[in-house]
């Protein structure tokens, strides 16, 4: 982008508003320009930043609502005429010095977390703003969203918008498919997450940027339109993280069965010959055979795929060839227990059967240029083809209904899910026109102060987040009792209060891939995409060796969402391609079928992690340092700052990664916070090891990636096959009854008990796994389990407390399993 800045330094408090705890300030007119601050204490440790003038409005549809402050634990005092303080007994403060251009500083506990670039904070750029920040380089930079590898983003630049970034670099392509601004500066001092409330696109430098004036800094710049920010305050990450999470919703739940293996392949509905549906028929036989099971598919847009030429994707239609009874075709999947993902993609291509009526309703966006429906390339048929099409606008009425209609049909035909895929609206340009008559946009906008359409100001990331909104309702309409569950590959903050699920788009099959993939996940967690995984096995480029398959497979089931889907294209055969099948190498069969097992086993450990998410925003992957911020390795190493090698899942077990061919151990460092920490190698050869020390694994390749677990910690464990979820009230494919719960523990040794001879405690939820009703905390069953190892025994306490469910296994008991 062109740069254009201007800086005003002479600014004056202005009176009128005497709201406790917010500062108005307005600059001095300078050629007709006239730029207004604002500062506003919202909360204990959360603040509330505004920088706009008359061309340069704050982001008219912002990704959050504005929050009631809440001021009652907070103290404002002024330090002479231009400086104000305020803080609170959580150990937040902030000190806003207007002597020239605003400069915020935010501390804890008086350590300084951040402060604006004095002379340089708040600036107009253009049609945008810039805000620069000092960079302090001995901290951890880590969020945006979905960034490139390492974990770790300090010292690099980001394109903050979201593009189709297919066979990406896990370590250098940016942007890709996530559009975050919330940037969180880590140390042992504290922590402080600074989150943009604007859609608009823009680019975050994190200390990649210097000047021998200025020094080192961070700056964020926004495209279009003025500045909305948040500043989050706490000692951890998870207190700044739950407080974005107050802000802009804490995670949904998803139900259940998506925790289990989820199946896919752009092949099979690609194929006439045999048809789609004999293809699939096939593979779920298959799925038998080999004793494999699978919750999910993901049925890829060659179902849309029009039978005659010109054969391009169009969205909400069947090939009837491939799918000649669509409605059987999907019954015959539920009944072995198979829910279907649905590819649908936001836009329409010219000789898609509705574009004439999209296009004449005013569903699509307009060129100025031309004042008619705009049109660029899409993404027509086969790897790389494109023909001349639209986007919906789902600011505008019709855009909106005629999704909604659509995904509704859906829903009531059988499919559970819809799969909001190619929904970057990578579109050419900014000023393209939107049509803001839809009760989502219009019931929030003041049509006096917001006079432009553009794209550019509103941002194209809306139309993702509303897209989003719209397959959600529609769920909720066509099934009001089940928890709505829609997959998405782009997202923004907004979109995440609709569409619950996400992954890394279209990765690469490659060691590297799977070395960066870590990275990925954790950052999402923290931008609280927490139900969050990857293509394994790499969804473009080569078939995985056996070896890379397996170690991704071993690594993979401890993820959030385990997914196998692909796309693997060649010049012989760019429409249909090949994919990749578990048991593709007879070889590693069985370590595949017992790692999915494993899966499904530990399935009531990832789901508790879920519901735990969806109440605290603790991510079910953590970085290592989570919870340990005391422990100077986790600050000090490089490579466990760069996130890749190892990662928390929970708090009972971290989980070594190997990405190195011909790797039979692991290097994994062991945490520690408290003297009484210990940790035990539940594979081979089961040895304990002592906490704040680096220790080499064994992970041989038949066998398993390194699993840590927590001595005092527990898992929680079903039956290692897939069960109906208690809640599912049709279950047509006769599954088993989710009538078993083990928990394994891992005791202390007898001569390293606890020093405050307290017992060690694990509390676990459960509810129905599928109802919209059990997100209701008297709807979720509480399960608190204590354990004492003494000299020659270890003594047991456990409770269940359970309002409206009563857990199936209850009444068969909670088996105990030592390690």
């Amino acid at each position: 982008m062109p740069q254009d800045e201007g800086v005003l330094e002479q600014y004056k408090r202005c009176d009128g508003n005497t709201r406790a705890g917010f500062i108005e300030l307005k600059s001095a007119t300078v050629e007709n320009k006239q730029t207004k601050f604002t500062f506003e204490s919202i909360q204990p440790g959360v603040f509330r930043t505004t920088f706009s003038s008359h061309e340069h409005p704050l982001p008219p549809f912002p990704s959050c609502e504005r929050p009631e402050a809440d001021l009652y634990k907070a103290d404002l005092r002024s330090e002479g005429t231009h400086v104000i303080v305020v803080s609170d007994d959580t150990g937040s403060s902030a000190r806003l010095d207007w002597t020239g251009a605003p400069v915020l500083t935010i501390s804890y506990n008086n350590e300084i977390l951040h402060t604006d670039l004095p002379h340089r904070s708040y600036v107009l750029d253009g049609p945008g703003i810039a805000h620069y920040t000092r960079y302090f380089k001995d901290s951890m930079h880590v969020g945006l969203g979905e960034k490139a590898a390492p974990f770790d983003l300090s010292g690099r630049s980001f394109v903050l918008s979201a593009t189709d970034s297919f066979g990406y670099d896990v370590h250098h392509t940016d942007p890709l498919y996530k559009h975050i601004p919330l940037l969180i500066v880590t140390s042992p001092k504290g922590v402080v997450g600074t989150f943009s409330t604007s859609h608009a696109r823009g680019s975050y430098a994190v200390g990649s940027e210097m000047d021998g004036m200025w020094g080192r800094f961070k700056v964020y710049r926004q495209d279009h339109g003025g500045l909305e920010q948040y500043h989050f305050v706490g000692r951890t990450m998870q207190e700044v993280v739950q407080k974005y999470a107050e802000l802009v919703g804490f995670p949904l739940l998803v139900p259940r069965w998506a925790f289990g293996y989820l199946a896919g392949g752009m092949k099979y509905s690609m194929l006439d010959d045999p048809p789609a549906h004999e293809a699939l028929a096939d593979f779920a036989a298959k799925l038998i055979e080999h004793d494999i099971p699978c919750s999910g598919f993901q049925l890829s847009s060659g179902y849309t795929v029009a039978e005659t030429e010109p054969k391009t994707r169009n969205v909400f239609t069947w090939n009837h060839h491939r799918f000649p009874d669509p409605e059987a075709f999907v019954r015959s999947f539920r009944e072995k227990g198979i829910r279907l993902i649905a590819n649908i993609k936001p836009y329409v291509l010219t000789n898609h059967p509705a574009y004439a009526h999209l296009a004449a309703s005013g569903a699509l966006f307009i060129d100025p240029n031309t004042n008619t429906t705009a049109l660029t390339r899409l993404w027509s048929a086969g790897g790389g083809e494109s023909g001349e099409g639209s986007h919906i606008d789902f600011t505008s009425q019709a855009g909106y209904t005629w999704w909604y209609d659509n995904v509704l049909a859906l829903r009531k035909l059988g499919i559970d899910c819809p799969w909001n895929d190619n929904n970057e609206y990578t579109i050419p340009s900014d000023r393209w026109l939107m049509s803001l008559s839809s009760p989502a946009t219009s019931s929030a906008v003041d049509a006096t102060t917001y006079k432009r359409k553009d794209v550019g100001l509103w941002g194209r990331a809306l139309s993702t987040a509303l897209m989003a909104k719209a397959s959600h309702d529609a769920l909720l309409a066509a099934a009001p009792e089940d928890r709505p569950f829609v997959l998405t590959r782009s997202a923004t903050a907004g979109t995440m209060r609709y569409a619950c699920s996400t992954w890394s788009g279209d990765n690469v099959t490659s060691w590297s891939s799977l070395q960066g993939s870590t990275a990925l996940s954790l950052n999402a967690g923290l931008s609280l995409l927490q139900n969050y995984g990857h293509d394994i096995g790499g969804f473009e480029g080569p078939q995985p060796s056996p070896e890379l398959l397996l170690r991704w497979v071993q690594v993979g089931i401890y993820g959030p969402r385990f997914a196998v889907n692909c796309f693997k294209t060649s010049m012989e055969d760019n429409s249909v391609g090949d994919v990749i099948e578990l048991w593709m190498y007879p070889e590693i069969l069985p370590e595949i079928r017992k790692a999915i097992k494993r899966r499904y086993e530990i399935l009531p450990y990832l789901y508790n992690l879920m519901l735990q998410s969806h109440r605290t925003a603790a991510p079910p992957m953590r970085w290592v340092g989570w919870g340990y911020e005391s422990d100077g390795e986790v600050w000090a190493s490089k490579a466990l700052r760069e996130g890749e090698g190892q990662f928390w899942l929970g708090d009972s077990l971290m989980i070594g990664s190997v990405f190195t061919s011909g790797a039979k151990n692991v290097k994994v460092y062991l945490p520690k916070r408290e003297e009484h920490d210990a940790y035990l190698n539940i594979n081979v050869p089961y040895h304990y090891l002592a906490a704040g020390q680096w220790a080499t694994i064994d992970a041989p390749l038949m066998g398993s990636i390194p699993v840590i677990a927590r001595v005092g910690g527990a898992i929680i464990v079903g039956k290692p096959a897939q069960t109906v979820a208690p809640g599912d009230l049709v279950n047509e494919a006769n599954l088993p009854e989710d009538d078993y719960r083990g928990i394994e523990i891992f005791p202390r040794q007898a001569d390293k008990r606890r020093q405050d001879g307290l017992p060690d405690v694990y509390t676990w939820l459960e509810d129905d796994g599928i109802s919209v009703a059990s997100v209701a905390d008297e709807a979720v069953a509480t399960c608190k389990f204590e354990y004492t190892s003494e000299k020659d025994k270890i003594a047991v306490k456990f409770a269940l407390n359970a309002a409206r469910f009563e857990p199936p296994w209850a009444r068969n008991g909670l088996w105990v399993i030592l390690p």
